[in-house]
């Protein structure tokens, strides 16, 4: 931070002009921009604005086979289509670079119509005049504090894993919070040169608690007389190697050791710079900025705690200048208040923490609170808050390693600019109704950012696959010549990714197998590669439809018991063909002919890995099921041979269903515009499934999901309705992940079948297994057990 302080003295115009900006990452879609906003700190200037971004989407059209046709002609076609999409950008940069920046947007702005530019901050009037001179744009001041809390609302309810708990010298130093679905109330302690206390218990609705005057105004003051230093991250980089017991009096200097009785130990402080009045001797700037920095921290944290049990609350987020992502603030901040919230002796508190202490929780994009305030201020005309909005991670730069001897360049650079993007969902994303407790839910099988044996696994796993995917992006479009040197962009720029997340795993929130396929798939859309996998599917999806009909009839030669595990059988090798797991992508490319009973061939012979076959045959004995959601996987021969009969059986016994398919391409998962067609195929060659679509007892609906994995807090409203509707008491989740990386130990509120074939010999030997072993987990909720029914589901070590 040093290096980054010495840059900004230097500035000056001159020094500005000299800059030079790389507009492809800092200014990207700035021609398209349609709204502006502003917050200009004392130090950091922080700008957002809206803009339209022109992206390929993969569309599917069925082909008209009134007509008579060949078995060759193909079920439908595929094109390349343009869309708009609608995305957030927010960049901060020190307040050096204003002018240069106000110079570029100035220069390639272009296609706005807007006359105004909402501010915030209290550099707005500072650098009113520069603004409305440079962008003839009218500057519009928002009040700060309303802002603030618009933009902490705002994150706090669109991007997962914003929250955290910083934890110093832990594998991991962040701790990310899952979002609660209802992330009202909490207590915001903002902390400037002063501090303000905010109690917010819904968008609109929030009051000012209490608050001190001191603050980080105090410190920076306080510090600069003791230790001559004028800049704030000199100060904190000394307080950083500072020892404030040379300067704090503590307990056991007054009393030779703990006082036992009170409940004191040794080490705690008994008067901040207590020593300073009868020592006789000098004391370090660094000694003396740390004890500072202490007194300032452990007064912000009691002050933080009286306000959460005053007001019921344990959830308290924690921001402003002090904060600012450094270490030492953060750990300083944490150690007060877990000190204060064990120091609890009424009885009634002490129920409070049981279920909940109090946390000091931090948040990734909390530099960005004001301008995202601002900016949802002056775009209320189009009910932004309306819509779920997603972190665009190949867009946004992520957080930064806090330690200050980690990557030093790359912490000045991030000084220098930092980026967030946030693109518009086409649909509204809720939670699933069915969650047994969507406080607690935890999508996500295992954290790599806290395992890192696992992580270096995978990253190496993704690394290795990236010449399939490069190979697979340029053959699906194969009329397009540039697409090889996009492919090539999208290589680097995936390949970079990987890099970062491998020296700051926590870039994104939690590291997850989930986090590195959607990164892998926003950076595949960038450059304009929507579906990699179209033509394979396509493939895949006519040659399972010629099979079908003898499959339907094979199994209904069967007798009943015979035909449920065959069944399970099929679905369960259908599961196997998944191109995004190279044991078997090798086998397909290198075998054709591998079809759906050499798939059954490679399965585990029971008992299997997790085997709860038997619970589920004796439940089929007992009356039908009202509605099952049954989450389906890949194209071609899973959705076609696999869930399909398994699906036709359900409706035989009187269970309706609903079908759940990603809205958007990702691997060669069906789509649910693939699904359509298929389904009118099938019903096609099939009364049972024909009757079933037209009385409307087979339902297929959009997931909300763009991604090989599953989060159920983040699913389509109109999935929601459909489930509460139908009053489903069973959800079937297929593949490894849906079923294996995410949702492996989600609770249910109905009964659940968890189905996938370990198709990695890694992941396979973690679970106790090995390849192509089998997950067949069938859960029933405590309050619904019955003495026929009642198991214990079997979980690996």
């Amino acid at each position: 931070m040093a290096a980054e302080s010495e840059r900004v003295d230097r500035s000056s115009h001159s020094m500005d002009k000299s800059i030079t900006l790389p507009p492809n990452e800092i200014f990207r879609n700035l021609e398209n921009a349609k709204r502006f906003a502003i917050d200009i700190g004392g130090s950091l200037t922080k700008l957002a604005y809206y803009s339209t971004v022109q992206h390929k989407v993969a569309k599917v059209r069925s082909f008209d086979h009134t007509a008579k046709d060949t078995e060759d002609d193909p079920l439908y076609e595929i094109s390349m289509q343009e869309e708009i999409l609608a995305r957030l950008h927010f960049i901060k940069f020190e307040n050096a670079y204003i002018e240069t920046c106000l110079d570029f947007i100035k220069d390639h702005l272009v296609n706005t119509d807007t006359k105004v530019i909402k501010a915030t901050g209290g550099g707005a009037h500072k650098f009113k005049d520069l603004i409305e001179k440079k962008l003839k744009l009218r500057v519009d001041k928002e009040d700060e504090m309303t802002c603030l809390i618009k933009g902490c609302n705002f994150v706090l309810r669109n991007i997962p894993h914003e929250a955290f708990v910083y934890v110093k010298h832990a594998d991991s130093e962040f701790r990310f919070q899952n979002t609660h679905p209802d992330i009202f109330p909490y207590l915001l302690i903002n902390i400037g040169s002063g501090v303000s206390i905010i109690k917010v218990e819904s968008e609109d609705t929030f009051e000012r608690v209490g608050g001190s005057s001191i603050g980080g105004g105090t410190f920076w003051g306080l510090g600069a007389l003791l230790t001559k230093t004028k800049r704030f991250d000199e100060l904190l980089q000394l307080a950083s190697k500072g020892q404030h017991t040379s300067v704090d009096m503590l307990v056991k200097d007054i009393y030779g050791g703990s006082y036992v009785s009170l409940g004191l130990t040794g080490d705690l402080i008994a008067s901040s710079f207590g020593k300073s009045a009868t020592a006789d001797k000098e004391f370090s700037k660094e000694d003396m900025a740390k004890s500072l920095l202490h007194m300032i921290s452990n007064d912000i944290g009691q002050l933080a705690c009286l306000y959460a049990r005053l007001h019921n609350l344990t959830r308290v987020y924690f921001g402003g200048f002090f904060i600012r992502g450094h270490p030492v603030t953060m750990h300083t901040i944490t150690y007060s208040i877990n000190f204060f919230t064990k120091q609890v002796t009424e009885p009634h508190l002490t129920e409070l923490t049981s279920q909940g202490e109090v946390q000091a929780l931090f948040l990734r994009h909390e530099g960005y609170l004001g301008t995202i305030g601002a900016f949802l201020k002056g775009a209320e005309e189009d009910n932004p808050n309306q819509y779920s909005w997603g972190e665009n991670y190949a867009g946004s730069s992520g957080l930064m390693s806090t330690s200050p001897d980690l990557n030093p360049m790359q912490r000045a650079r991030s000084g220098t600019f930092d980026m967030l993007e946030m693109d518009r969902l086409e649909r509204q994303l809720v939670n699933l109704p069915l969650l047994q407790d969507p406080s607690s839910y935890i999508p996500d099988t295992v954290d790599l950012s806290e395992d890192a044996l696992a992580r270096e696994y995978w990253l190496y796993c993704f690394e290795e696959a990236l010449d399939g995917v490069v190979k697979r992006a340029v053959a699906s479009q194969p009329d397009l010549p540039e697409a090889a040197e996009r492919a090539e962009k999208f290589r680097h720029k995936y390949l970079h990714k990987l890099q970062t997340l491998r020296h700051q795993p926590f870039a994104y929130g939690s590291l997850t197998v989930r986090s590195l396929l959607d990164t892998r798939e926003h950076c595949l859309n960038e450059f304009n590669f929507p579906d990699p996998y179209s033509k394979i599917k396509q493939r895949e999806n006519d040659m399972a439809l010629k099979y079908f009909q003898k499959a339907v009839k094979s199994l209904e030669e069967l007798s009943w018991e015979q035909r449920q595990f065959a069944l399970v059988r099929g679905l369960l090798a259908g599961n196997v063909f998944d191109w995004g797991a190279k044991a078997v992508s090798d086998v397909l490319e290198s075998d054709p002919e591998f079809g759906f009973e050499q798939a059954k061939r490679q399965l585990e012979e029971r008992p299997w890995l997790i085997d709860n076959y038997d619970q589920w045959l004796e439940r089929l004995n007992g009356p039908p099921h009202k509605c099952a959601l049954f989450f389906v996987d890949n194209s071609g021969i899973d959705i076609i041979l696999g869930v399909f009969p398994f699906v036709r059986e359900l409706l035989c016994r009187g269970t309706e269903v609903v079908l759940a398919s990603n809205s958007s391409p990702a691997l060669n998962d069906v789509t649910n515009n693939e699904l359509q067609i298929l389904t009118e195929r099938i019903a096609a060659m099939d009364p049972v499934i024909q009757s079933a679509v037209k009385e409307d007892r087979l339902t297929l609906v959009q997931s909300g999901s763009s991604s090989p994995c599953l989060d159920l807090s983040r699913l389509d409203k109109v999935l929601a309705g459909v489930v509460r509707e139908r009053h489903t008491d069973l959800v079937i989740i297929e593949g490894m992940g849906r079923a294996i990386h995410t949702n492996y130990y989600a609770l249910l509120s109905c009964e659940s079948l968890k189905m996938a074939v370990i198709k990695n010999s890694w992941l396979a030997d973690r679970l106790g297994g090995k390849l192509f072993s089998v997950v067949f987990k069938y859960e029933v909720p405590l309050d619904k057990k019955n003495t026929t029914l009642d198991h214990v589901p079997v979980t690996p070590s």
